[in-house]
């Protein structure tokens, strides 16, 4: 039922609109055949048409057809007939019959040549920002293209000479205007750049050292040392993950030693804290040590527990100096013999506390058998406390290289050292000079080249130890060395040289070296004393034997 809101309009004759339909219908076909048809050849001619100079491909976000490169417009609307379309990082392009386009690079370039160059993979950056490149008929390309704004500055003509700057573009829009002159660069270096990847592995800095040692002076002695040459006192662990996976307490170039040698007749207990670059790479250094020696000597038992601190300066890569304050507490006990009075003056406690200056310089070419160079030490100290005296000891050494292979194996060598030593009246028992042994004089007991008082091995104030060696090679591979030597010199109460009690010990010797037991060889040494004192000990062999893990 209609509501009189509604109006009613009258139907038209049924003949009347079929007749409108086929007018219409004939109007309109006309012009839409001829337009499809002007359609089709054009699509057909875009399709075999290649692109022209004029025809550069965009920049980012926008496509390529065969006549126009547009922005923002889709590729499907535009591509003619039989075109190939490549998908690319922001947009699609549509290229002619047999050009494919790939991956768009950030710069834009002309393609300038024939239809049948194929557009590939161009490895990114090697065309310039804003440059252009131009296309041969086989050459392959890559076009990456990554979203970049628009680029308005200068580009590169066509040319293939990528070093000259360029200049010569259409109102700053980054296309190139073919009609410009090529402005003339004299031609520059060619600058080739490669990424360089370095890789870098931190060397071993920390170790364990498990060893031991036997010798005739101190009997049997084993080690073992936690030494850590990258310490940093100040990189505290943060968590139990840092102090169990290496970080905590490294990275400062700092040293960390703790030495525990306990023995038959020694005891040797350290800990020493190093700082080689106090303030920055200055050569000023810096060491901090604590100690307990205990030591069963022949006429009573000695125990030291004291801390040293001592700076360094490196004057010369050669020469340095040092300064050193330390304090000990020094006991003897279970003396052998009773009523010597130098004896019988230390046993029980001793406060000693000394300052000291020490200068040196070692020109030698290894520390262990050395072949060249000298080793000079001068050494003042001064000692406070329950004594007060004076010290001065000067060490000397010096090395002759006769004759090596041309490998430089084989080495003969001459060395020749010296010691003196000079202490003041106050000086007690256990810090008086003392001459036998390995390190001495070869040939005695040791300690057995010394002052005797009571049937007590005293020592004295002043010393002065030579040692004339020449060693040579036995094997070709220098494992076994053989050594001949005069060791001679003596220790007096006072400064003064007796003849009486002036020793010559000459010997010979052979060296072992042995890799897996140390860098240090095996030595073992014959000597007999041609002069001596009338309360000298002596030992005609002496070794000395150590094993290092």
């Amino acid at each position: 039922m209609l509501g009189r809101n509604y109006l009613f309009f009258p139907l038209p004759d049924p003949d009347v609109a079929d007749r409108m339909k086929k007018s219409n219908r004939a109007a309109k076909s006309r012009p839409m055949s001829w337009l499809a048809i002007a359609g089709f050849a054009l699509g057909v001619s875009g399709c075999a048409t290649p692109l022209t100079q004029n025809q550069s491909l965009p920049a980012p976000g926008g496509f390529v057809t065969n006549t126009t490169a547009q922005q923002g417009t889709p590729a499907a609307a535009q591509a003619p007939a039989f075109a190939s379309l490549s998908d690319t990082a922001t947009g699609t392009i549509a290229t002619g019959t047999t050009a494919t386009v790939g991956d768009m690079n950030s710069a834009p370039f002309s393609a300038n040549q024939a239809s049948t160059g194929t557009v590939s993979d161009q490895p990114a950056g090697q065309i310039p920002m804003g440059g252009v490149r131009q296309a041969s008929g086989t050459e392959r390309y890559t076009a990456r293209q990554f979203p970049q704004p628009p680029m308005t500055g200068p580009v590169l003509p066509q040319t293939n000479d990528y070093t000259q700057p360029q200049a010569n573009s259409l109102g700053g829009t980054g296309m190139v205007d073919p009609y410009a002159p090529v402005p003339a660069y004299p031609p520059g270096p060619r600058v080739r750049e490669a990424d360089l990847v370095i890789n870098g592995y931190p060397a071993r800095t920390g170790r364990v050292i498990l060893g031991g040692a036997v010798n005739s002076d101190a009997g049997l002695t084993g080690n073992l040392t936690v030494d850590e040459r990258n310490f940093d006192i100040t990189r505290w662990p943060r968590s139990f993950q840092d102090l169990f996976s290496g970080t905590a307490f490294r990275g400062a170039g700092q040293t960390f030693r703790v030495e525990a040698a306990p023995g038959t007749d020694f005891k040797r207990y350290t800990m020493q804290f190093a700082d080689p670059n106090l303030f920055g790479y200055k050569p000023v250094s810096m060491s901090v040590s604590g100690f307990l020696f205990d030591r069963r000597f022949n006429d009573w038992d000695e125990q030291r527990l004291g801390g040293r601190l001592a700076f360094g300066y490196r004057i010369t890569p050669d020469l340095s100096v040092a300064f050193g304050v330390s304090g000990q507490n020094v006991e003897v006990s279970r003396p052998r013999v009773v009523g010597v009075p130098q004896l019988d003056d230390v046993v029980g406690d001793n406060e000693l506390y000394t300052g000291e200056i020490t200068l040196k310089h070692d020109t030698r070419d290894t520390p262990l058998q050395a072949s060249r160079g000298h080793y000079f030490e001068f050494k003042f100290e001064e000692a406070f406390g329950d004594y007060d005296y004076a010290r001065f000891e000067l060490e000397y050494r010096k090395f002759w290289l006769l004759a090596e292979r041309a490998d430089r194996t084989g080495r003969q060598t001459i060395s020749y050292s010296t010691q003196v030593g000079f202490s003041g009246d106050e000086t007690p028992i256990f810090e008086n000079f003392f001459a036998g042994g390995y390190a001495t004089l070869r040939g005695f007991d040791f300690r057995g080249a010394s002052p005797v008082v009571g049937g007590v091995e005293v020592g004295g104030r002043f010393q002065w130890l030579n040692s004339v060696e020449y060693m040579f090679p036995i094997t070709a591979d220098d494992a076994f060395r053989g050594v001949a030597f005069v060791d001679f010199g003596t220790v007096e109460q006072d400064i003064t040289i007796d003849k009486d009690n002036f020793r010559v010990a000459p010997g010979v010797g052979l060296r072992v070296a042995v890799p897996m037991l140390g860098p240090a060889p095996l030595a073992f040494d014959f000597a007999y004393p041609l002069s001596e004192a009338d309360t000298d000990e002596r030992r005609v062999f002496s070794f000395y034997m150590s094993l290092i893990n």
